[in-house]
């Protein structure tokens, strides 16, 4: 680990200030930064520790919830609201990680934690455009098990790792940011970047730009919402492929769904395709299973990781029919 300064912040307008300098980094819980920093993947002069910033879970107006950046993630999880009305966010996060990182990782961190990809990790002997730009990707010939099936790009092939960002794509959140230029929203789903010929920049923050709060929409209470993730051990491990769905049927008919895949791309993949496929028509398993085909045809699976496309698939169908239960 390189040497480095450390600034606590005492308000949002001071760590807007400090984020400012060049070379500095948000600390968080740091449960993925000081990895990065230990690995001497990430190299800041500057720590502004934001952990003492924005920590409040508040029910809004119009019958949403406003999620302060450093809450951590547990809090999030065994929050009432979340586990009533957003039983997808609260599934989502304890599928994440053990106990312990959840209790110290916060929602801020959790969004902006960068790819496990082990060539992205490995700064001794493998190249890696996301870590060093223009120095080629050995991901992409290399063993490709956990890595992108759609989206991806000649220059990275790495998968986004976050499970709370799959829920937090279906449910349309809002990422509420403050910089030097001031505050802005920014919707969930254009946060995160497809990799194209910059993988090393993953989201339309600006540099120094604070992400303050998440903003989750009400729902309707009709609605039901789930998580599944698929993976190689029933703890403490990536998904290779994971479902977030919010599903709204009357009378047989799908007025609504919101469907988010994980393990499958460089960001949290909506699922635009299916979703148009499904909405206004019956809710049977046949149908959801066409949606699901409809959404994969475009994968572009490499050599270790063709299971991906049927896995996902199934996983779709599977969530979407416990959720439309004996209405499907």
């Amino acid at each position: 680990m390189t040497p480095f300064d450390y600034t606590r912040a005492g308000d949002v307008a001071e760590a807007v200030r400090l984020g400012a300098t060049p070379a500095t980094a948000f600390l968080g819980g740091g449960t993925n930064l000081v990895d990065l920093m230990r690995e001497t993947v990430a190299r800041p002069d500057r720590l502004v520790d934001v952990t003492g910033l924005s920590g409040t879970i508040a029910e809004s107006a119009s019958g949403g919830l406003m999620i302060g950046a450093s809450v951590k993630n547990t809090a999030l999880a065994e929050h009432r609201v979340v586990r009533t009305r957003y039983p997808v966010l609260a599934r989502a996060i304890l599928a994440g990680a053990s106990a312990q990182i959840r209790n110290m990782a916060t929602v801020g961190g959790n969004v902006l934690q960068r790819t496990r990809c082990t060539y992205f990790y490995d700064t001794d002997g493998s190249r890696c455009n996301k870590r060093s730009p223009g120095s080629g990707c050995d991901a992409i010939d290399g063993f490709s098990r956990g890595h992108a099936i759609l989206g991806a790009s000649a220059a990275c092939v790495a998968t986004h790792p976050s499970d709370m960002c799959v829920a937090l794509a279906a449910l349309d959140a809002v990422v509420h940011v403050e910089g030097a230029s001031g505050k802005r929203t920014v919707p969930f789903g254009d946060l995160h970047r497809l990799p194209g010929d910059h993988p090393e920049i993953d989201t339309v923050l600006e540099p120094g730009e604070l992400i303050t709060a998440i903003e989750l929409p009400a729902l309707p209470d009709s609605a039901r919402s789930s998580y599944r993730k698929v993976r190689d051990r029933s703890s403490y491990a990536f998904a290779l492929v994971s479902v977030a769905a919010v599903l709204d049927i009357h009378d047989g008919v799908i007025t609504d769904i919101r469907l988010a895949l994980g393990g499958v791309a460089h960001r949290p993949w909506r699922a635009r395709t299916a979703e148009a496929l499904l909405r206004g028509g019956p809710a049977t398993a046949q149908a959801f299973r066409d949606a699901a085909i409809a959404e994969l045809a475009d994968a572009r699976p490499l050599r270790d990781n063709g299971f991906k496309v049927p896995l996902a698939t199934r996983t779709i169908v599977a969530v979407l029919g416990d959720l439309a239960g004996d209405q499907a």
